[in-house]
């Protein structure tokens, strides 16, 4: 992914984007640019979300001193062969700064910080995944697959938005300014219809409170909703 800094446009392109949000539909349109290859109505709130999570919100500062953060972090659980990949590579290929990772390969230091020992002997800080991204997003694909011990370590990270480090004599406090796309499989593999919710999600609810928006993504089976879908993958 590029950084933030290296995006130049012209006056021509900066006049475009002040029209375009000066559009009522705005919205609408950006929804529609997300993408784009993807199609069906289920799509629809999940590339709402996905706008907003890439455009964020807005940090406040309050007269205390608390600060609360203004980045969403967006969980999509579902069926397998939901695009649900496609929808977090997307991302991470838009966003200025974005870092993809699989929940199967991620560990809690390679997520937030580790400690290192160089040739000489000597300790040094190495960021993770989370750091690398201050700024952009984190998409973490098969998130069910992770280590619950993993998952609790970056609750930090994805409340406060710090990751603090105390290794090896080495006491510091990291920052994490970054959105979390997170993709995962119930726990059955699919959507069960007989079972609740609750039964299907393996995920503690420390970690579901950090998620602003929740989707369950359900492959329904329905023979023409799959015609349409058929005819729009042979067309691109």
């Amino acid at each position: 992914s590029s950084t933030a800094d290296s995006a130049r446009f012209s006056p021509a392109e900066e006049e475009a984007f002040r029209r375009l949000s000066r559009r009522p539909d705005v919205y609408e349109i950006l929804q529609r640019s997300v993408a784009p290859a993807i199609q069906g109505s289920y799509t629809v709130d999940l590339k709402k979300a996905i706008l907003c999570l890439l455009m964020g919100g807005s940090r406040k500062r309050l007269p205390d001193g608390m600060r609360l953060r203004g980045d969403i972090n967006v969980l999509l659980l579902g069926d397998p062969s939901t695009a649900k990949s496609q929808f977090l590579k997307f991302a991470t290929r838009v966003a200025p700064v974005g870092v993809y990772t699989s929940g199967k390969g991620s560990s809690a230091a390679g997520l937030t910080a580790s400690v290192v020992r160089d040739a000489r002997g000597e300790f040094y800080l190495e960021g993770g995944a989370m750091v690398l991204a201050d700024g952009g997003i984190v998409a973490i694909d098969e998130f069910d697959k992770m280590r619950p011990a993993d998952r609790v370590a970056i609750h930090e990270a994805m409340e406060q938005q710090t990751i603090s480090v105390a290794k090896a004599g080495i006491t510091t406090v990291l920052n994490s300014r970054s959105s979390v796309l997170a993709a995962a499989n119930p726990t059955f593999g699919r959507y069960d219809d007989t079972k609740s919710a609750s039964e299907q999600i393996d995920l503690m609810s420390t970690i579901l409170s950090r998620f602003d928006l929740i989707f369950l993504v359900r492959d329904v089976r329905d023979e023409d909703r799959d015609r349409m879908i058929c005819r729009h993958v042979m067309g691109v």
